[in-house]
């Protein structure tokens, strides 16, 4: 390495500049915070005393002023009525006098100055006030107007003076304090201008030391590096400058010489990764080949089972009619397996084929009410409804883009599942509402069956998955997963929520539309300005509006106090059975 002048590192060198000017700056601010903690007293002076020892002189003489015309207005009239400036004048003075007194702790000269007034004042009544107050009392407004001489005017005429001049000493004490304000503040902007011109002196400084150490040395680096980036590998990298940079110059050469050894490596590596990536570019091309073929295979192969299956299941349940009774009863039973196999092999085929369509033969997405979704949901499962004396109910739900037929049959696999997974003694009691979460509605639909054990909330979407036997619940198993597959096909998810007491309820989301997000943000605007605006105005015991229910039916049963079943106004409930 090549020393440099003073054998100083750059970083020795630029904390030494540091600290110097950091020095100069707390300096320089412990002296600006004094001179403005002084400067703020001083202005705090001018504000909180010796402008309202202005105010208040002024509403001493005022006070006084009151005093001696009342007492002029009372020797003429004889009138009690025109004392009463004259008390008012009197508890008036010795309220500002309190109030001057609190302020004048720094200020013996307007203190002496108020002392004097005072005394005057005091003076003035005793032998002026007072007597012409008791005379005009005792002899009449003759008498009283006899003591208002030109000696009377005289002694009011020197408490005036004495006010004067406490103003007076009030307004030299105030220009005192302002030229002090003016003194600091002068002496905190020199300070300020000098502590600016130490940080432009010493950023000059950094500026012209950092050009010669780092910027020239740098240059001069980037200047090798950016040869050997052009493929020079083999050029040596030296460098001049601070320790520092000489380390950083050994350090990047060091890295150009390993760059150099390993270039081979990988070139030799992107050989083989090009490769790999044109085999996995072929894989997925086949993959994709692969799944299409699949997908035709499985609606192919669906459609051609059919034929085949329903000659099965015709000719099975021409046997089981017309040979009932006449073969043994263990030819019934084996003929009743074969119609049972062979609807239940219909019954897979088919729901396998729907589930297969879902995303694949498509219509398109348009705004779906899902509130006429569910009254084409009621009608589809009202004979079920009317078979497990069910009851089905909704709130107001949203309007979504997506495909009317799939979210129908989605909704329809819900409720059917609700119905058929019910508990012995209870009627089934299915109510699907919906809620703004985020950017996305969150539909749930609940019931009061039997219920879903933590462990299987997953397993239930997994197509043939089956919790109970066929015997108990009745089914395919490929019900959920389809409800799986449209929800996600329309970009939502779907769960089982688990932490509810009783039932089953299945949560998905599906996207808002833009004009319900806009809708819910001026919503939540209005209600923060109401909440700010209307504070308690609303009754405690004012409850809020209820949503409104709706179902398949339009009527319902009254009580027998003619209010509408379940004390609800304006709701609608479907109950068959």
């Amino acid at each position: 390495m090549k020393p440099v002048i003073g054998g100083w590192s750059l970083r020795r060198r630029v904390i030494t500049l540091l600290t110097v000017v950091g020095l100069l700056l707390i300096a320089l601010a412990a002296a600006e915070a004094t001179m403005a903690a002084r400067n703020r007293t001083q202005i705090d002076a001018v504000l909180n005393e010796t402008g309202p020892l202005r105010v208040q002189s002024q509403e001493l003489l005022n006070a006084l002023l009151d005093q001696e015309t009342a007492i002029r207005g009372y020797a003429v009239s004889g009138d009690q009525d025109d004392l009463n400036p004259y008390r008012e004048g009197l508890a008036q003075e010795k309220s500002v006098v309190v109030s001057m007194r609190a302020l004048l702790d720094d200020y013996p000269q307007i203190s002496q100055e108020l002392r004097i007034v005072e005394e005057r004042t005091a003076q003035w009544r005793q032998s002026v006030a007072e007597p012409v107050i008791t005379t005009t009392e005792r002899s009449g407004t003759s008498a009283g107007q006899a003591l208002v001489t030109e000696r009377a005017r005289q002694q009011f005429d020197e408490v005036r003076s004495a006010v004067n001049d406490l103003q007076e000493e009030v307004l030299a004490a105030r220009e005192q304090t302002a030229d002090n304000v003016r003194t600091s503040s002068n002496v905190l902007v020199v300070l300020l201008i000098v502590a600016a011109l130490v940080v432009v002196v010493a950023g000059a400084v950094l500026l012209l030391s950092l050009d010669r150490m780092v910027v020239r040395p740098l240059t001069g680096l980037a200047t090798q590096v950016r040869e050997v980036a052009e493929g020079d590998y083999q050029h040596r990298i030296a460098t001049t400058g601070p320790p520092e940079f000489i380390q950083l110059g050994d350090d990047v050469d060091a890295m150009r010489q390993k760059i150099a050894a390993d270039l081979a490596e990988v070139r030799a590596a992107r050989e083989r990764i090009e490769w790999v990536n044109s085999q996995l570019q072929k894989q997925a091309e086949e993959l994709t080949r692969s799944n299409r073929d699949l997908e035709q295979f499985a609606y192919v192969a669906s459609h051609d089972l059919q034929e085949p299956l329903r000659k099965v299941a015709s000719f099975c349940q021409l046997l089981q009619r017309r040979y009932a009774g006449q073969l043994d009863e263990r030819a019934d039973q084996y003929i009743a397996f074969a119609v049972d196999g062979a609807q239940r092999m219909q019954r897979l085929i088919n729901d396998l084929l729907a589930f297969s369509r879902i995303g694949r033969l498509t219509t398109g997405f348009v705004e779906v009410d899902l509130n006429k979704v569910m009254g084409d949901v009621a009608g589809q499962t009202e004979a079920a409804r009317q078979y497990a004396d069910a009851e089905l109910t909704w709130t107001d739900l949203p309007v979504i883009s997506g495909e009317e037929p799939l979210l129908t049959n989605l909704l329809a696999n819900l409720v059917s599942n609700a119905i058929k997974f019910r508990r012995a003694d209870v009627a089934p009691a299915v109510h699907v509402s919906a809620r703004l979460v985020g950017s996305e509605w969150e539909i749930s639909c609940q019931d009061n069956g039997i219920g879903i054990e933590p462990e299987f909330a997953d397993k239930i979407f997994v197509i043939f998955q089956r919790l109970h036997s066929k015997d108990a619940y009745p089914g395919t198993g490929i019900g959920l997963a389809i409800v799986k597959k449209i929800v996600e096909y329309h970009g939502g998810r779907v769960w089982v929520d688990t932490s509810v007491p009783e039932g089953t309820a299945i949560r998905f989301t599906l996207p808002a539309l833009p004009g319900d997000l806009e809708a819910a943000a001026a919503a939540d605007s209005s209600e923060q300005q109401s909440a700010l605006t209307a504070g308690d105005a609303t009754p405690s015991n004012e409850a809020p509006a209820a949503p409104t229910e709706q179902s398949g039916g339009s009527d319902r049963p009254d009580r027998a106090d003619g209010s509408p079943e379940g004390g609800r106004t304006g709701d609608m409930r479907e109950t068959v059975g």
